[in-house]
């Protein structure tokens, strides 16, 4: 995939870059999440995300800290958060994926919706980007689209 989201090959399939923890994907598909909630093109409040995943705003802070030393996000002087292009990308991904799997598990499989939505969350992370496209192929053999 551009913009350097992949990192490598495990087992035949690529992997996203490897020093983005599950933790750090959750920042950036909260910070995707709020931008596209709230049409925050010019970024995000750290509140926001904070609020959004549960967290203290200094645990932000750190995360932000680290993605932003990895080129995901930028900070702009008002302090919001805005994912680079990379960022983005990457962002988008994991989200699709989440979208993916609780479509999946609600559906297919009568997961209990906020139990399908927690569930995918933890499944996201796990997932290499070939099976995620393979997955995305099979449910589109089906009918079924997950929308970008």
């Amino acid at each position: 995939m551009a913009g350097g989201v992949h990192a490598g090959q495990v087992g035949g399939a690529t992997r996203r870059a490897p020093h983005l923890t599950k933790s750090n994907e959750d920042y950036i598909e909260s910070i995707y999440r709020i931008m596209q909630e709230h049409g925050a093109m010019d970024g995000v409040r750290s509140v926001d995300v904070a609020e959004q995943l549960g967290v203290s705003k200094a645990s932000v802070n750190k995360a932000v800290s680290t993605l932003r030393d990895a080129g995901y996000v930028e900070q702009n002087r008002y302090g919001r958060i805005q994912l680079t292009d990379m960022g983005l990308v990457y962002a988008k991904r994991v989200w699709r994926c989440h979208r993916m799997l609780r479509l999946f598990l609600v559906r297919d499989l009568g997961v209990d919706p906020k139990v399908a939505d927690e569930e995918a969350c933890l499944m996201e992370h796990a997932l290499s980007d070939d099976t995620q496209d393979r997955w995305l192929a099979y449910l589109e053999k089906q009918g079924i689209a997950v929308e970008d």
